[in-house]
């Protein structure tokens, strides 16, 4: 096969300060010549594109450049478009989104925390979405019926919450966050923020999808100004066309291993070019999901023919055509910068497999045979896993369909276990009155339910033991160590569907379906021909079940109960507000060492069931971490006692003494998941400071918001100063200033000492939250001033 181009060029962009009177973008307009509903679910609303119009003139005639697709949806949401400073990867925006969408897992605390503010509704339209806390064990029915009864109390607040504060609340069995809000909510230009880092998935809709934590969720559905450091733009340009096995999937398996895990941080990633068009929108919708995986801000794709057939197939006849009569809003202006340009040429792209444990590890399925075998990594696949919010459109249902067609054709069945989970009750449905979840379940299949599962480690595994070392494959998005079974041993793969389902089975990670034979029930080998399917339905969309619950229009009655003795909700008490003092002689917990995203900080699985009580939750502080002191997770020691204990007990041991204490950290801390929950439980547990080579955007966005210290060294080089006892003084606190270092002392127990120059990202705003201990305490603070 020819090898694919890829070629990456750097460009240099020249910021503009830019100073004048505000231009306000609104959220809902009376002067619209069409007037067209934000949702179906939302009547009272009205999208409108003349606000994201004048506001995109006022930063034309400021940056007088042309704009790409993204900055103009981005500076068209500015809360003060001619007065607000723009520089990319320096400046930070004040931005005003259209939405609010949060998953059930992250829903709990964030609503927790809108209650902690007083006010008596949300500011912009807003969701709930209960998709996270339905575990897989036996199959979709038996699996939601049995979430429904251990969940009951956290569903039951999200729902009376969601009434009460005017929230729009999807229950469980509804789908997964992303999917309903591709199906229901999302559109061209439209800024979303989403209390999951998947958000981007919107992004195949062309508008702006964001992953946050939940305090930026709060911020926004207080009407308070949501910030975001101005991104840089990475363009990709597709050249050709989609074919054969390759699927918009393998284009961001191959952008992710181009751009590696941290590639992305501080961009948008911007799709342009011929071979846009060769893509249907949900496989916009799997590229931009998954961009999330690089580090990007989001990722998105210009406003297209392949979206206005997914808008009207989805009911939305009226948001594409006021689109179409706003395309020059949604696509990027001619001439437009780009601070990277990647170059994919799709007509010679091949299949690809990534893993295992990081997403960005990608080999060609032409090499994958010859790699797995050179890695000594498990050739059996024990398990294939089809589906999630990244690959469960109706046009990867039909596509693996297809493959496993031809194999009952042949009358045989899947060498492997074999998983498919739909994303949502619409494509349940549809998929079964359509026939291809039958083929899927007859070539062996289990279908789950319409929920997040295994992808985010909601996975009862009995096939093999744990330290077990196996391999599995996924058309998921995310394959850290023990991210899906919780098995540090297992090694997970992440592919499309497609390919996921010819592996199945071939049963190999040595098998090709593009040039090996299976053989039939009557011994003769035959191959697989290319998948196909098609991208919409030709009967429409089945809704399936009405799993909605629309905000009451009086909530005055509606009852927000959370029981004092729970061990699954707590309400939230305040951090302390800053002394005015430096922060002396803490404690090292752990000197992290390599890897450390947010599933090691505070892990899933069987933990999500305690995301609404922060206590719980703590217990589970970095247990997955690597202590570089002796190699082993969830072992450190206690240099007040000389005992080695678990990393959360020994914080508690600090904490109860009265001893503040930090974390070190290596390259790109905090990757992966939105969680704020890896920034609340270092700070309920007594940390003061996260210092770290670099961050992770929305983890060090989410640990200035709970009044941490998220710092980095100036010079990674020392890091390999700190040893594991030293005493840490972070000094010069009462001159912090958006832009100077920060001067820490390390007290080596020899009795040497030395001086080391940290750095920081807070701006004024964001030194404030410090000093108050939170971002939600400074919110507390200025209503009540008001």
């Amino acid at each position: 096969m020819t090898s694919m181009l890829v070629t990456v060029t750097k460009g240099v962009f020249r910021p503009l300060r830019i100073s004048n009177n505000a231009v306000r973008r609104l959220h809902v307009s009376s002067s619209a010549a069409q007037k067209v509903a934000m949702s179906r679910f939302e009547p009272h609303t009205e999208l409108s594109y003349q606000r994201l119009e004048d506001n995109v003139a006022v930063v034309k005639k400021r940056l007088n450049r042309p704009l790409t697709l993204s900055e103009k949806i981005l500076y068209g949401h500015l809360d003060d478009a001619a007065d607000q400073d723009i520089e990319r990867g320096e400046s930070y925006l004040r931005l005003r989104p259209d939405r609010v969408a949060m998953q059930d897992a992250t829903a709990q605390m964030a609503m927790l925390q809108f209650i902690s503010s007083g006010l008596p509704q949300v500011a912009v339209p807003s969701t709930v979405h209960c998709d996270h806390l339905i575990e897989a064990q036996v199959g979709g029915v038996e699996d939601l019926k049995r979430a429904k009864e251990l969940n009951k109390e956290v569903y039951n607040f999200l729902s009376t919450a969601s009434a009460k504060y005017g929230v729009g609340f999807w229950k469980p069995g509804s789908g997964i966050i992303h999917q309903i809000v591709l199906e229901n909510y999302a559109y061209p230009g439209i800024l979303v923020i989403g209390t999951d880092s998947h958000t981007p998935n919107g992004g195949g809709l062309g508008g702006l999808c964001i992953g946050v934590g939940g305090a930026d969720a709060v911020d926004v559905m207080a009407d308070l100004p949501w910030e975001l450091k101005c991104p840089k733009v990475i363009g990709v340009k597709l050249n050709g066309k989609l074919k054969g096995w390759t699927s918009p999937k393998d284009v961001i398996l191959k952008v992710a291993g181009v751009l590696t895990v941290k590639g992305g941080t501080g961009a948008i990633v911007e799709y342009f070019g011929e071979g846009v068009d060769s893509i249907s929108c949900t496989g916009m919708a799997t590229i931009c999901n998954m961009g999330a995986e690089i580090g990007a801000t989001t990722s998105v794709f210009p406003y297209n023919s392949r979206m206005s057939d997914y808008l009207k197939s989805t009911n939305r006849g009226g948001v594409a055509d006021l689109a179409s009569k706003h395309a020059h809003l949604l696509q990027a202006d001619s001439g437009c910068h780009y601070d990277e340009i990647i170059e994919i040429d799709l007509d010679t792209l091949e299949p690809h497999i990534n893993g295992p444990f990081t997403p960005d590890l990608a080999t060609p399925l032409s090499k994958m045979a010859e790699t797995a075998e050179k890695n000594g990594w498990p050739l059996e696949i024990k398990v294939a896993l089809i589906g999630s919010c990244t690959n469960s459109s109706y046009e990867d249902m039909s596509r693996a369909a297809s493959v496993a067609k031809q194999a009952l054709d042949h009358g045989i069945k899947t060498s492997s276990k074999f998983t498919i989970t739909p994303g949502s009750e619409q494509i349940r449905a549809t998929i079964e009155r359509d026939g291809q979840a039958k083929v899927l379940s007859d070539v062996g299949g289990i279908v789950l339910a319409n929920a997040c599962g295994p992808c985010i480690g909601q996975w009862d595994r009995k096939d093999v033991k744990k330290g077990d070392k196996n391999t599995i494959v996924t058309s998921y998005n995310r394959n850290f160590t023990g991210r899906n079974d919780a098995n540090p041993a297992t090694h997970g793969f992440v592919a499309s569907p497609e390919v996921v389902t010819a592996l199945a089975l071939g049963g190999s990670l040595k098998f090709n379906p593009q040039t090996d034979s299976l053989t039939g029930a009557d011994g003769k080998e035959f191959k697989l021909d290319s998948p196909y399917g098609d991208e919409l339905p030709s009967q429409g969309f089945d809704p399936g079940q009405d799993t909605y619950q629309h905000p009451p229009a009086d909530s005055s009655s509606v009852n927000v109960n959370v029981d004092a003795t729970s061990d699954r909700l707590q309400l939230l008490e305040p951090f302390k507000a800053w002394d005015g003092q430096d922060l002396v002689d803490m404690r090292i917990l752990i000197k992290v060492k390599g890897k450390c995203t947010t599933d090691h900080i505070s892990a899933a699985g069987p933990w999500l069931k305690y995301r609404g009580h922060l206590d719980n939750i703590s217990n589970n502080l970095l247990i997955a971490a690597v202590n570089s002191e002796n190699g082993e997770m969830n072992k450190v020691k206690n240099f007040v006692t000389g005992e080695y204990g678990s990393v959360p007990d020994v914080g508690r041991s600090y904490k109860a003494q009265g001893i503040n204490w930090v974390v070190f950290g290596d390259e790109n801390y905090g990757e992966g998941s939105s969680r704020e929950h890896a920034a609340l439980e270092p700070r309920h547990l007594g940390g003061r400071a996260v210092i770290v080579k670099s961050f992770a955007r929305i983890h060090e966005t989410n640990l200035k918001k709970q009044g941490m210290l998220p710092l980095t060294f100036a010079n990674t080089a020392d890091y390999d100063k700190v040893r594991p006892d030293d005493t840490v003084s972070i000094l010069g606190l009462a001159e912090l200033a958006p832009s100077n270092p920060i001067t820490m002392a390390l007290n080596h127990s020899d009795g040497s000492k030395e001086t080391i120059q940290l750095d920081h990202t807070m701006n004024d705003a964001q030194i404030t939250w410090f000093q108050a201990g939170s971002a939600l305490n400074k919110m507390a603070k200025d209503l009540k001033a008001k």
